[in-house]
């Protein structure tokens, strides 16, 4: 069966029949974060101000994390958590009803996964997946186990996002030319360091999980995993996740018939293997294109966006921009502001409503928005990594693309230009334009590119290909 075939639409409620309702309404929801480094405070600091929500776990690999986490829990008067290392362990806890997961990206799906198969519900950071084809497994699994499941790209539910939205959507701008995603966010070099020992209190094994068996490297672990495409998948996965859930959003489309990108790891040389300034072009059969430009070395923003979205009509532009994530700002033709829309809200919140009420159509950003979200951004990452050197020098590299396209690669040029960078000494990895196969989601004559759709699990930290043969 095509997965088109599958559920696209709007995510189904849990059925009362077959999901009896675990969480009492009168009683506070048992939450456990895993994943403390970083990302995971803001989720215990978000909770712990949810009088519905009783934090009851906390999972680590890393045990030097736990002690802030119990600290800002006894700082808002809630009593410590269980302390869990092994996922497998914590998802046997009858206490947990819903997990929230601040993994590293090569955990996301496998975390969620183990924990829906246990019976609790999940909150999935962005990107929900690392590999494309593990978000349309989590959907799967998701409908097979009944539970509910949230994908952690905040801007859905933020009433300023949501009302630039329906802005576009009843022709504030006329009819929508392109939707432009923007990751200017600069990012220093990671330096070089050599392999050495495990930290003491870390599970090494426990953190490299489904990812291959390599010695352990500080600039492969906290934080910089994000720069290793076994565990991170670049900046376009990672902030730029945001901003291309902002892009599908605005032009109401699931996934497009081709993906291109080009780029490269510029200024510096390190031990990061993605790439930290990029393009990456998505052409639909009767929509408009998604354009996507990333940016790691200090850049000006476009037209007072550095990271977040432009959205292009015939009668004007709505700007997204991140530094302000409470406002969005619509433009008329001749670029005058005309409508200011204001307001943020909790992401979490929403998640834990839709754990009360059993509904996932309650959900701002289901796991379903999540996975297209995030297949977009790898399928701008298997071009790149598919691609080949290309010299700055030859100048016929943009014919035949767009001019949308072509006009960003000359300010991609010009960005580098400007950095000091010598570019007729240097090249650039150009990828391949690939077609793609929204149905199967599968890429119809590259099998280069379809080895890429999957990663070779290690045992025993497997996500099942079936999972509705579970």
């Amino acid at each position: 069966m095509a997965i088109a075939d599958q559920a696209i639409g709007s995510p189904a409620d849990v059925p009362a029949s077959q999901s009896a309702p675990r969480v009492n309404p009168n009683s506070r929801i048992g939450v456990a974060v895993i994943g403390l480094h970083g990302r995971g405070l803001s989720h215990v600091d978000a909770y712990s101000f949810d009088d519905r929500v009783q934090i009851v776990a906390l999972c680590d690999i890393d045990h030097s994390t736990f002690a802030a986490a119990q600290k800002m829990l006894q700082g808002r008067g809630r009593p410590p958590a269980t302390q869990y290392t092994d996922i497998r362990k914590l998802v046997e806890d009858k206490s947990v009803d819903a997990v929230s997961i601040a993994t590293p990206n090569h955990w996301h799906a496998l975390a969620a996964f183990w924990a829906m198969q246990a019976g609790k519900d999940a909150y999935v950071e962005k990107p929900v997946s690392h590999e494309l084809t593990e978000g349309r497994r989590l959907e799967q699994a998701r409908v097979k186990f009944n539970r509910i499941c949230q994908a952690g790209t905040q801007a859905r539910s933020n009433p300023a996002h949501m009302q630039g939205i329906e802005y576009i959507r009843k022709g504030g701008i006329g009819r929508v030319l392109l939707a432009r995603g923007l990751c200017y966010k600069l990012r220093n070099s990671i330096g070089h360091f050599p392999d050495g020992p495990v930290p003491a209190g870390v599970d090494y094994d426990l953190w490299l999980g489904p990812a291959p068996l390599r010695p352990f490297n500080p600039n492969r672990f906290h934080y910089n995993w994000h720069w290793n495409w076994d565990y991170g998948n670049g900046d376009i996965g990672n902030q730029g996740i945001h901003q291309m859930d902002i892009c599908r959003w605005a032009i109401g489309q699931q996934l497009p018939k081709s993906a291109i990108s080009l780029g490269g790891r510029f200024g510096y040389e390190d031990d990061g293997q993605t790439p930290n300034t990029q393009l990456a072009l998505f052409e639909y059969p009767d929509a408009p294109p998604v354009l996507f430009e990333v940016r790691g070395l200090k850049s000006p923003p476009l037209m007072g966006v550095g990271v977040g979205n432009i959205v292009y009509g015939t009668e004007g532009f709505v700007a997204f921009a991140n530094e302000d994530s409470r406002s969005v700002v619509a433009f008329d033709a001749e670029g005058k502001a005309v409508k200011t829309f204001r307001g943020s809200a909790s992401h979490f919140a929403n998640f834990i409503s839709a754990v009360q009420n059993r509904k996932q159509s309650d959900l701002h950003c289901p796991i379903l928005e999540g996975h297209l979200s995030s297949a977009m951004c790898h399928l701008s990452n298997i071009s790149y990594r598919t691609g080949k050197p290309h010299p700055f020098a030859a100048r016929a590299a943009m014919l035949g693309y767009p001019i949308d396209f072509a006009e960003a690669f000359g300010r991609f040029e010009q960005h580098l230009a400007d950095s000091a960078l010598k570019l007729q000494e240097s090249s650039y990895q150009f990828g391949p334009r690939l077609a793609f196969d929204p149905a199967t989601e599968k890429f119809p004559s590259n099998p280069q590119a379809n080895a890429l759709l999957r990663r070779e699990y290690r045992q025993p930290f497997v996500l099942p290909e079936e999972i509705e043969a579970l």
